[in-house]
């Protein structure tokens, strides 16, 4: 007979299935902070963790990685000190240009970034920028559109993490760009909302080099037995600030060197309920 599970064990349990729910009825919850032991970020992983195994189980396919917190206002305001990760997965992936439909991503909202498409496996549990350079085969322009199935964005880092990094969605570019081309540091970003530039930034403003959140991630996911392999595509962190984004909404970043990228947010029907399945 299998051991019973203990009390943190089963908080995790209640809290992936919590926020699976959430995701099934478009409807977002309370923060799960308090189900978790107080400031758990392990056990917030391992809710991410159980959800991310359901998602497999269920069909669906790991694409890479996203680094979240990668600002230090950020940082500041929910009182850490290091950035978080999250899981991409095939039916999150978006083609340039076209319909997100209403209610994919509950409480959207949509950031401007550096997506690093890797050539070749980062194993090592320590990593130099110069083996994130030889490992990227190419850099693309990317739109990440996150969301939260937690209530008005009440988070905390457990709840974000526990959340898969707040994920939802995401847009890549079209145009490879090799790295030996760009300075990743200097590059400026705009994204423009139906025409009006409403978040500006540059590489700098993702931990100094958008280079130094993909080697962050590196070690991170190698010291869990879960190194970054090659084909994956990694978001390094937005440029800029996070702007909401509402149905109707068109959206379309820039980033010098590497190109344009754009998503559309389909409108509401007046029939249809804008609530639906959610990353």
């Amino acid at each position: 007979m299998p051991p019973s599970p203990s009390g943190t064990e089963k908080a995790v349990i209640e809290t992936a299935d919590l926020l699976d729910e959430a995701c099934r009825t478009g409807v977002p919850i309370a923060p799960v902070r308090d189900l978790l032991p107080p400031g758990d970020v392990a056990a917030a992983y391992a809710v991410q963790n159980l959800r991310t195994r359901r998602r497999l189980a269920g069909g669906r396919r790991i694409t890479g990685w996203k680094v979240g917190l990668t600002s230090v206002a950020v940082q500041r305001q929910l009182g850490v000190d290091s950035p978080d990760f999250g899981a991409l997965f095939d039916d999150t992936a978006i083609p340039d240009g076209a319909e997100i439909p209403a209610g994919t991503v509950l409480q959207p909202r949509a950031e401007v970034e550096v997506a690093l498409v890797l050539g070749s496996d980062l194993t090592h549990e320590r990593h130099t920028v110069a083996d994130i350079l030889r490992a990227t085969e190419f850099a693309l322009p990317a739109i990440e559109v996150v969301g939260s199935r937690i209530r008005d964005w009440d988070i905390s880092l457990v709840d974000t993490v526990a959340d898969n990094a707040s994920s939802g969605v995401y847009v890549l570019g079209t145009r490879p760009v090799s790295l030996d081309a760009l300075d990743l540091r200097t590059a400026g970003a705009v994204l423009e909302r139906r025409g009006e530039p409403v978040s500006v930034g540059a590489g700098a403003s993702c931990l100094g080099n958008p280079l130094h959140a993909a080697l962050w991630l590196a070690d991170t996911l190698a010291r869990l037995g879960r190194p970054l392999r090659a084909g994956d595509t990694v978001l390094t962190g937005a440029l800029g600030p996070v702007v909401e984004v509402a149905p109707g909404d068109v959206v379309e970043a820039r980033i010098d060197g590497l190109g344009s990228v754009r998503a559309a947010f389909a409108a509401v029907d007046a029939e249809q309920d804008p609530r639906g399945a959610t990353a």
